[in-house]
């Protein structure tokens, strides 16, 4: 069982950065695939990024490639999302989940995922 808990999202202009967090409550956590994904309103919830459990893998969203990077630092149970040059297009509750054991072609599913935080807002301005 694992518990996630996201913060750090916020207001921010076109452009600027953020930093995501999502904090783990589990013992395993070092051994789940971690992913982020985010729900603008009236939208599906779309992928983001993810990174397999020995962070070795990295996946990530054309839409976001070159600008959001995945991170995760086990002796925090923590997995970050750093996100740079914001877009209004990027406004939208964004979500980590966590899985034991994902297939890894599949790290860009929902349905992959057994474990989800509550999301934070990252709204960004014109």
């Amino acid at each position: 069982q694992v518990q996630l808990v996201e913060s750090g999202g916020g207001l921010v202009q076109a452009g600027g950065s953020l930093r995501l967090s999502c904090a783990a409550a589990g013992r395993t956590f070092s051994m789940y695939a971690m992913g982020w994904f985010r729900q603008a309103p009236g939208q599906e919830r779309e992928f983001v990024a993810a990174m397999w459990w020995n962070s070795g893998n990295t996946f990530y969203a054309d839409s976001v490639k070159g600008r959001f990077t995945i991170s995760r630092d086990n002796a925090k149970n923590t997995v970050y999302l750093h996100m740079n040059s914001l877009k209004p297009e990027d406004t939208a509750v964004y979500y980590c989940a966590a899985d034991a054991n994902p297939p890894i072609a599949r790290l860009n599913a929902q349905s992959t995922y057994d474990y989800w935080g509550q999301g934070t807002q990252v709204t960004v301005s014109t």
